[in-house]
């Protein structure tokens, strides 16, 4: 028997952390994540290795980000056409099968680009826009904070990789990095989505399914409407412009502690702090985007880290310092792609999602696949880090100023395309 009920928000959390836990670890474990944030104690080992420079490494990013692009439209298409759950299991498969080829990496630069061009390919299917879809599916009244639990997952990756990939490079060598990460998605990833993904039943599937007969849908634009909006490229411009800066200091904050006099342990270290202020900065954020202005908090929340490229830039080289400008990049780094989720979800609807932020994803993507070529020449051209930190200032500032323009929330807007009580039905 049917009984209609409105759950409460934290009803969603008690019937789908599972579902959270998931995603959460998911995230974790993404290549644009994981690798990304593992990649600044990598260009070390790879330089005593082969001889390569640091913008000969650099470029590197621009090739897994230029792949990420690609395979974040291939994978919208692919979850439409396949399903969510035989994507991601094929996908976690095939990333741990990948990093394990680490080893054919040699003294051509281009061994390195290529590992790094097939890992977002080959892992397609674990990219923030499976993620942060699942979620969608799975929650409505706190969806906001449970796109930024989800997505804390970077920096739970920011927090314990390089920490990890640098005791394993000690013991083992380069190759044990790749070989890390590997293990990472296969035992613990893997099982998990095999037991729990089961899309078709996700609440908003399942009522949906329910209403069929009556015509019901998910709510939303549709894709070539939601083209032709202005606040969809004023959301994309936003959100690629602090990509860029934020891909501009996670690469570097690293190897720049290290020419301020820190050991490769203590600037690992201390970039620690980044993940575990990137946490907290996505927790607060996705809290508050559930009851405030979204592009009101993106906006405040962007401006942290330039005030940190600031403290790097004009501050002395203090510990307690140096870990406060860390932390204040980190905790604003923490708001951009659960907050463009949700407000993809919330200005367009969940009809298109996939797409739609598919397309943000790969917007964002290419500002990181980009970034590095630009960040190769600031630092060829200057002695030290202060032109990459002026960019990095720059990007965030401006990216805080875009994302107020998309204005109010559409009248008539909703979180979902039913009631509550409809949507939670048992």
């Amino acid at each position: 028997m049917m009984l209609n009920r409105t759950v409460q928000g934290p009803g969603e959390f008690r019937t789908s952390w599972k579902i959270l836990l998931l995603a959460s670890l998911g995230m974790t474990t993404c290549v644009t994540a994981a690798l990304l944030y593992g990649f600044g104690v990598l260009i070390g080992p790879l330089q005593q290795a082969f001889g390569w420079t640091r913008s000969e490494i650099h470029l590197a990013i621009t090739c897994m980000f230029g792949s990420t692009i690609l395979a974040a439209q291939l994978v919208a298409w692919l979850n439409k056409r396949y399903g969510i759950r035989a994507v991601t299991i094929t996908s976690l498969v095939a990333l741990s099968l990948t990093y394990l080829s680490a080893p054919l990496i040699n003294g051509s630069i281009w061994s390195l680009y290529a590992v790094f061009t097939i890992l977002p390919l080959a892992g397609l299917g674990t990219l923030q826009v499976t993620w942060t879809q699942v979620v969608n599916l799975w929650f409505v009244r706190n969806r906001g904070l449970a796109l930024a639990i989800t997505l804390s997952g970077t920096g739970l990756a920011a927090a314990i990789t390089p920490p990890l990939l640098s005791w394993a490079i000690q013991k083992w060598g380069w190759q044990s990095a790749f070989f890390t990460l590997a293990a990472q998605s296969f035992f613990l990833v893997l099982p998990m989505a095999i037991c729990l993904l089961h899309p078709s039943q996700a609440p908003t599937i399942v009522s949906v399914s329910r209403q069929q007969a009556g015509g019901a849908k998910l709510e939303g634009m549709e894709f070539s409407t939601a083209l032709r909006q202005r606040r969809f490229w004023l959301c994309n411009l936003a959100f690629s412009v602090a990509v860029s800066g934020i891909i501009a200091m996670v690469t570097n904050i690293v190897p720049m502690l290290q020419d301020k006099g820190l050991t490769a342990l203590q600037a690992s270290s201390i970039f620690g702090s980044f993940g575990l202020a990137l946490i907290g900065g996505r927790i607060i954020s996705g809290y508050l985007i559930d009851r405030f202005w979204a592009p009101g908090v993106a906006c405040i929340s962007l401006s942290m880290p330039a005030v940190g490229c600031l403290l790097f830039l004009f501050g002395p080289s203090d510990t307690g310092l140096l870990i406060l400008a860390t932390v204040l990049v980190g905790f604003g780094t923490g708001a951009e792609y659960d907050i463009a989720a949700f407000l993809v979800a919330r200005y367009f609807g969940l009809r298109e999602y996939g797409r739609l932020f598919a397309m943000t994803f790969g917007f964002t993507t290419a500002s990181a696949a980009f970034s590095p070529l630009l960040l190769w020449m600031l630092l060829d051209t200057s002695k030290g880090y202060s032109s990459l930190l002026v960019y990095g200032a720059t990007c965030f500032s401006l990216s805080a100023i875009t994302i107020l323009a998309m204005g109010k929330y559409p009248s008539g807007s909703a979180r979902s395309p039913f009631s509550e009580g409809e949507l939670y039905a048992s």
